[in-house]
């Protein structure tokens, strides 16, 4: 008998080693080493003041309750060091200048992207994090960066799905919240930080208000693990955008069964010259600048309710109050008008080979011309691209993004929307439904498209948005515009060697690689570095310690299709092959396409 308590106590002593090893590598994740550069360049893409309003605007949303003060305030689960210390935000990506100092818009010295915002009545300060987060990039070569403004983020941002490499800002944030509160020394010292003069009397609401945030994270936290509803890792500059708004508005708000798995992880796109596309989104599925914002907004975390205190659907004028800040996502959406591409920086990237770039236009205009060219048309007050939408059996690159908004469907009866007042509402659907609405099977495009009418309706009263003032904060008097293509859109390729990786989930590293045919890009290679490779115009693909491996073979991360190569035209492949010779030169076109240097070529 002995002998047989001494194994249990033997097994449950392992059991409880291994849980503390889990623990702690879940608590202290394998982050790449952050090394400053000698100097941040900032091209002429707009002015500095410009810069500014869209670095820390924010937008409303309000990352599950997480006050901007606690931030600042939070420390490591395993030291003291502050969790928002900027060098300790760069090493998930985000983007910071070794020289900034804090300002009236960013008083806690964050990174870009990391706002706040107070809700009307009340006095609490919310961490807003904005879209420039995930829409500003950076190219670093010889010790220098070169910021991209509205270019490709490449942080590893949304995930609190526990694992082992523990890389994900989310999961880390996570540990450091729950950190704080279980440990009293650490509690103690934040509490301090926080409350200041107040601490004696505020002490026990902020634990409790800490609990409350805290207790929203490990809920997600914990529903997204034991449902398994993001089995491909997005890994740095990926989200699977759709498929976490459409979980956190209609799985999260409405209704479990409304959960879907999502596996079709996409980068974040650049944003020069988005606001003169007829169709944004990488389907082509939305039309209206601000219904497409106030869908970010509520993606990333702004608040939303779709019943009263006793579990009824609101109705009428009550639908639907949020966070989401109207006001402010117009003035972000004007200031990114201003926002010209980059311009290749001969000085930091090396000077143009003009007669090789002069036979790239030519090569261009034979082979990528006829996609990424869009017909221009005067529109709304705008000068309107037409982009070309390619059906995934055509372009051949990997179909789970478009397939998943087309078909994944959403049970919104719960909400008892009446047909007759969508009817009324700024929607329309594209084409126009030849049968009604089924509201038990909504799509998760014509879902989103009637909640931000609602959000945004409500958002514009509560913001005191005039009648005479609507047309141009909805962006070019445009309705909420929806369609569902299982294609994805050609954009204008001005800057585009500044936006790697490429194709719509960041699955080949390099443009030279999309010039090539499938079989000689790389399956797998390492994502999460900044250093930049001016020949092949891509980042780094070389191991690097605790880089994140990119393997193309799972599902959501195929790159196939967008192929130049012998054979029949179709299922991917778009041209001819192209040699070698032709692909340099190609790349050499590409860092000059739309810019100054273009103009001076023979």
């Amino acid at each position: 008998m002995r002998l047989l308590l001494r194994f249990l106590l033997l097994i449950l002593l392992l059991l409880g080693v291994a849980l503390a090893v889990v623990l702690y590598y879940v608590a202290n994740p394998k982050l790449p080493v952050y090394t400053p550069v000698t100097q941040v360049n900032y091209l002429d893409q707009w002015s500095d003041a410009d810069r500014q309003t869209y670095y820390f605007t924010p937008q409303g949303t309000q990352v599950k309750g997480l006050r901007y003060d606690w931030f600042k305030a939070l420390e490591l689960p395993f030291s003291e060091q502050r969790f928002a210390a900027p060098q300790y935000l760069a090493r998930f990506g985000f983007l910071v200048d070794p020289t900034q100092t804090a300002t009236p818009s960013n008083p806690g010295n964050l990174p870009v992207g990391f706002a706040r915002h107070q809700n009307p009545g009340s006095k609490e300060e919310y961490l807003d994090i904005t879209c420039a987060a995930c829409h500003t990039g950076e190219l670093r070569y010889q010790g220098q960066a070169l910021r991209i403004d509205g270019g490709t983020a490449q942080h590893v941002l949304p995930s609190s799905v526990p694992t082992l490499r523990g890389g994900s800002f989310g999961q880390a944030l996570v540990a450091s919240l729950a950190s704080t509160y279980y440990n009293p020394w650490k509690f103690e010292r934040f509490a301090r930080n926080v409350l200041g003069q107040d601490y004696d009397t505020g002490h026990e609401q902020l634990r409790k208000d800490f609990k409350a945030s805290l207790d929203t994270f490990l809920r997600v936290a914990w529903n997204d693990t034991h449902r398994g509803l993001y089995p491909t890792e997005e890994g740095p500059g990926r989200t699977d955008a759709f498929g976490r708004i459409a979980n956190a508005t209609f799985g999260d708000a409405i209704s479990p069964d409304n959960y879907r798995v999502a596996n079709a992880p996409v980068d974040y796109p650049q944003l020069w010259d988005i606001w003169t596309f007829d169709w944004v989104q990488w389907n082509g599925s939305a039309q209206q600048p601000m219904a497409r914002n106030v869908g970010e907004a509520l993606g990333v975390g702004a608040t939303l309710n779709f019943f009263d205190a006793n579990g009824q659907p609101l109705k009428g004028d009550a639908r639907y109050p949020s966070s989401v800040r109207v006001r402010d996502l117009h003035l972000i959406e004007e200031t990114l008008k201003r926002l010209k591409p980059p311009a290749w920086p001969e000085a930091l990237l090396g000077p143009i080979d003009k007669p090789l770039a002069a036979q790239g236009r030519a090569l261009f205009a034979e082979n990528c011309a006829g996609c990424h060219v869009p017909k221009v048309i005067q529109a709304n007050g705008r000068p309107e691209q037409q982009l070309k939408m390619l059906p995934v059996a055509v372009i051949g690159t990997d179909p789970s993004s478009a397939h998943n908004i087309a078909q994944h469907r959403f049970d919104v009866t719960p909400l008892q929307w009446d047909p007759a007042e969508l009817a009324n509402l700024d929607v329309k659907l594209q084409p126009t439904p030849t049968e009604p609405l089924d509201l038990s099977q909504l799509s998760v495009a014509k879902g989103l498209a009637y909640v931000t009418a609602f959000v945004e309706s409500r958002a514009y009263r509560e913001a005191n948005v005039t009648p005479e003032e609507r047309p141009d904060m909805d962006g070019f008097a445009l309705p909420i515009g929806v369609r569902e293509r299982v294609a994805y859109k050609a954009r204008p390729l001005a800057g585009v060697w500044a936006t790697a990786p490429f194709l719509h989930n960041g699955s080949v590293p390099s443009l030279y690689q999309l010039l090539s045919p499938q079989s000689e890009r790389a399956s797998t290679f390492y994502k999460g570095t900044f250093e930049y490779d001016p020949k092949h115009l891509g980042y780094r693909t070389e191991a690097f310690d605790n880089g994140f491996v990119f393997d193309t073979r799972v599902t959501g991360n195929h790159n196939s299709g967008h192929e130049f190569r012998a054979g029949e035209r179709g299922n991917g492949v778009i041209g001819r092959l192209l040699l070698p010779q032709e692909r340099w030169a190609l790349l050499e076109y590409l860092k000059v396409l739309g810019g100054p240097l273009e103009a001076q070529l023979p």
